[in-house]
């Protein structure tokens, strides 16, 4: 009797043995040796999925890992998409990254303030998406960071930037106040892109609608350079001084030859530059000049602004710029 008791002991302590090393081959660290990519295909299975995980080194045996998920994986169906293993990732973590569909995502991350050129260069440059895509509409894309997954379209990726902007743009319209001069969602997005281009600090963005929404008031021409740049460019940057012929040329979007607004947006402008042109300011500036930080200072009256230019330029001057 002693000896049975013994011998059930030895087997109670080698299943128990086996079973923790079941839980700690399936719970525990797993071979890979770098973070890894792998595709699962859609309508793939368990096991076609198993027998890929296995080729790329995440697990040992695709067997073993079939048999340990009947047991501890809960059944749940796996969803396809491209996943990143972290290293020594566990067999377990491994199945519940790919039930719960946590994909890897990449980005295409779109700027306040780009022209739909570059746009366009930078979702054509983004890796692992497909097809072509034409240049958006100028002013149609929501300026912001992107997430798509292996194999999408470029199409779809823009499609959503440009859902993005109607939605904000629609939300921001019900919402625009009474000193707004847009009258239409189209002038708020043109003169949002105008403002995007005048100043790169937030605080600045109503005072800047202030100045442009009184000069339209007034019937006085904008006169933002970069409504006289974007012809020539598209939007990219123009890499040197306007020439007088450019500020003569009458092509719908120069505001030195024109009062108004210009025939369309100059670049897509982000969240709070629509929101700054729907609610501008209570300012009675018509002017803005450079004061040397990266901002501006402003003038009620022509002969505040000309003093102010002319302390931009001793500044420059002093700065060996002019």
């Amino acid at each position: 009797m002693r000896k049975l008791g013994c011998l059930g002991l030895i087997v109670a302590l080698l299943v128990i043995a086996g079973v923790f090393l079941v839980v700690q081959s399936w719970g525990g660290a797993g071979p890979l040796r770098a973070n890894t990519s792998v595709q699962i295909a859609q309508g793939s299975t368990l096991t076609g999925a198993a027998a890929q995980l296995e080729k790329a080194g995440v697990i040992r045996s695709a067997d073993r890992f079939l048999l340990f998920a009947k047991i501890f994986g809960g059944g749940e169906a796996i969803r396809a998409g491209e996943y990143r293993f972290p290293a020594n990732v566990s067999q377990a973590d491994a199945l519940k990254l790919m039930q719960g569909g946590r994909t890897l995502q990449r980005f295409v991350t779109v700027p306040e303030g780009w022209p739909s050129v570059m746009v366009h260069d930078a979702v054509a440059a983004a890796p692992q998406l497909n097809g072509p895509a034409g240049v958006p509409a100028e002013g149609t894309v929501l300026p912001d960071s992107y997430s798509y997954e292996r194999g999408d379209t470029r199409a779809s990726v823009i499609a959503r930037m440009q859902a993005a902007m109607t939605r904000y743009l629609d939300a921001a319209w019900v919402k625009r106040k009474p000193t707004t001069v847009a009258r239409t969602k189209q002038e708020a997005l043109i003169l949002a892109s105008i403002v995007e281009k005048e100043t790169g600090k937030p605080a600045e963005r109503r005072t800047v609608a202030a100045v442009y929404s009184n000069r339209l008031k007034r019937g006085m021409p904008l006169q933002a350079d970069p409504t006289t740049i974007y012809p020539i460019t598209k939007g990219r940057p123009l890499g040197r001084r306007i020439l007088r012929s450019e500020l003569q040329a009458k092509n719908g979007y120069n505001t030195y030859a024109m009062p108004g607004l210009p025939v369309g947006p100059i670049a897509n402008p982000g969240r709070a530059s629509i929101d700054a042109v729907l609610d501008p300011a209570p300012s009675n500036a018509l002017y803005f000049v450079a004061d040397g930080t990266g901002g501006h200072v402003f003038a009620d009256t022509l002969e505040q602004h000309n003093a102010n230019v002319q302390k931009w330029y001793a500044l420059r001057r002093a700065r060996g710029e002019m």
